[in-house]
């Protein structure tokens, strides 16, 4: 059974979004929620509970800490026995590759946003398009989950911003370029998929696009 509505949330505020010298210390996964983002974490905990109210929840939680503090706080507002709950490796963050001082980070990300967040490899790393294929691979899981007749009424997916930006862009068939006007979320933004009478999914959620375009050219598909 198709779950009524798929919640995607990104993480709260972590110690490398507030501290990002980090990053060449401490491994990404490692990296813990802030006192603020337990505060944002339990917050959207609270509006999820709204929206949810008594329905039954499953949770994909990426396996980075900071994930799995912010589902143990989003669950906070359920009652457990209305809950399931399963670790996702494949919704993980991309990866960066080992420790890297800031600097070398912050050359790097010029670096793939000049060329592209799509298709831009980081050393010992990943592409966006590695991650669009493991999402992609995961997209299987979910819906063989989703032929179950007891499945629960709602989903939380609990994972990164660009993970949700590419989840969402292999949900709706965007193309790269659309992929790469849309702003990253912020900490502990939520988008909402809502099933239709078609059972399709829309979403409810207005997206965030860069203020200019990211590609001054693009080559639309010709079919011939």
């Amino acid at each position: 059974m198709k779950p009524k509505r798929i919640f995607l949330v990104r993480h709260g505020e972590s110690q490398g979004n507030e501290k990002p010298e980090l990053h060449s210390e401490k491994p990404d996964y490692t990296m813990e929620l802030t006192h603020q983002g337990l505060l944002q974490a339990s917050e959207v905990g609270a509006k999820l509970r709204d929206l949810i109210k008594e329905e039954t929840v499953f949770f994909y939680i990426s396996p980075f800490w900071r994930t799995r503090s912010t589902a143990e706080q989003i669950a906070r507002h359920f009652q457990r026995e209305r809950c399931m709950f399963r670790e996702e490796p494949r919704l993980r963050e991309q990866e960066w590759g080992h420790l890297r001082p800031k600097e070398e980070t912050d050359i790097l990300e010029e670096k793939r946003d000049s060329y592209s967040t799509f298709y831009y490899r980081l050393p010992d790393g990943e592409s966006g398009a590695d991650v669009y294929d493991r999402v992609s691979d995961f997209f299987g899981t979910l819906h063989r989950d989703f032929e179950k007749e007891d499945f629960p009424d709602n989903v939380i997916i609990v994972t990164h911003g660009m993970t949700i930006r590419l989840f969402l862009m292999r949900w709706f068939h965007w193309s790269v370029e659309e992929f790469e006007e849309i702003k990253n979320p912020s900490n502990c933004d939520i988008f909402i998929l809502e099933k239709q009478e078609n059972e399709e999914y829309t979403l409810i959620t207005a997206l965030k696009y860069r203020l200019e375009p990211k590609h001054p050219y693009q080559r639309p598909l010709q079919m011939f």
